[in-house]
């Protein structure tokens, strides 16, 4: 996410660029880079670095992710904030939940989290108030549902931009 903000801001697609205004360890940065290739954000700029040394640029699917990314990003000033915020389900989750949400439906849409995964990361968005866990108790079978508040709720609405209307 971090690198997607940096490209959106004008930061040359070169790797030393990157990895400096990143801070991220090289095997990171690394493997962050493979999977932003992977899933079509960036791409090789053909004829410009060094075959060692790539340069990188945004492809048109990229450019609208990186504009969620830097709204994103500047909801999050604190490094201890971006730490939950890098973790592989933190905004997944977060996109899901704009209107509040059964266990069972984050589940199910989020097709390869594990139960535990799921239960991890909305304990840890709850701790940091991101997340509200209400209990509805108006049925017969009492059942939580999770909605964003707060940082969570700027977050989920910076992702939801890109996306329109639900």
């Amino acid at each position: 996410m971090n690198i997607l903000s940096l490209m959106h801001d004008g930061t040359p697609g070169r790797q030393a660029s990157l990895l400096a205004a990143t801070a991220a360890s090289r095997t990171a940065f690394a493997a962050s880079l493979e999977n932003l290739v992977s899933l079509g954000f960036i791409e090789r700029n053909p004829d410009h670095g060094h075959p060692l040394r790539p340069e990188f640029r945004l492809t048109d699917q990229g450019k609208i992710a990186a504009q969620v990314a830097k709204r994103i990003v500047s909801l999050v000033p604190s490094d201890e904030e971006f730490t939950l915020l890098r973790r592989s389900w933190t905004v997944p989750v977060l996109a899901l939940i704009e209107e509040p949400q059964r266990f069972s439906h984050l589940r199910t849409s989020l097709i390869s989290i594990t139960d535990r995964a799921l239960s991890g990361t909305l304990q840890q968005l709850e701790e940091r108030q991101w997340v509200d866990r209400h209990l509805v108790t108006s049925v017969r079978t009492p059942y939580p549902i999770y909605g964003a508040i707060n940082r969570g709720q700027e977050i989920t609405r910076a992702i939801n931009l890109a996306s329109g209307p639900s």
